[in-house]
């Protein structure tokens, strides 16, 4: 009889179990490091704009909203000889970006003037508008005061003097005054004035509004409080 073929060796079973687990382990690991590291911060979308800049006129510090600044170079941070600005009234919210319009559409369609317009600008210790009104404007008015709302009094500059064509309005003890052109060829604007720290505040807004002068003094009021940084 043949004799049987011996049989084959088996093959040893590796242990394919531990390194798959020691792998998924290993990614996991891996994975976990990756997520750790990576940075919490998301970079400024391009173009985007804070909604405040620290500007210092002098020494002295302002929180300035970037919509309300009038002109684009003053759009920085840091010390500023002069910063213009504009706010909607009587929300005194800063103005939207106007859409663009032709010299004609700009005659035939004259934007409303719905804003105050505010300047903040380094005095360099020059005359105060309280001391302007109390030495330098009496000077200049005619000797007679007419009153025009309530408690509104109103004096006119005398012709062939530096303020010629414009009135002098005072109310409340000079707490509200504005120096105003009169109606022309285009509407009369006021000018009112205030001094904090090493600025000098000019505020401007139509003379038609002094029929609400009560209302225009208080959104004054409310803008410098809203514009001063943090005092010391």
């Amino acid at each position: 009889m043949a004799a049987s073929p011996p049989p084959r060796p088996r093959k040893p079973r590796r242990p394919y179990g531990p390194i798959v687990a020691s792998v998924l382990l290993g990614a996991g690991a891996l994975a976990a490091i990756i997520y750790l590291l990576q940075p919490t911060w998301r970079p400024q979308q391009q173009g985007a704009e804070p909604d405040t800049l620290p500007v210092t006129i002098g020494q002295t510090l302002f929180n300035v909203p970037t919509a309300a600044i009038r002109v684009k170079l003053q759009k920085r941070t840091g010390p500023q000889e002069r910063v213009d600005l504009s706010f909607l009234y009587p929300s005194l919210q800063p103005p939207p970006p106007r859409p663009q319009v032709t010299a004609a559409d700009a005659v035939e369609k004259p934007e409303p003037i719905d804003r105050i317009f505010v300047s903040l600008i380094a005095h360099h210790e020059a005359l105060s508008p309280k001391e302007r009104t109390t030495t330098i404007y009496p000077r200049y008015l005619e000797s007679e005061a007419t009153s025009v709302e309530g408690v509104l009094m109103m004096q006119s500059f005398r012709e062939g003097t530096p303020y010629a064509g414009e009135d002098l309005f005072m109310a409340d003890g000079a707490h509200f005054t504005a120096r105003c052109s009169r109606d022309a060829r285009t509407p009369g604007m006021c000018l009112s004035e205030r001094r904090i720290g090493d600025a000098d505040l000019h505020f401007r807004f139509p003379r038609a509004w002094l029929s609400q002068w009560q209302d225009v003094a208080d959104a004054m009021d409310q803008l410098a409080g809203q514009l001063q940084g943090p005092r010391k």
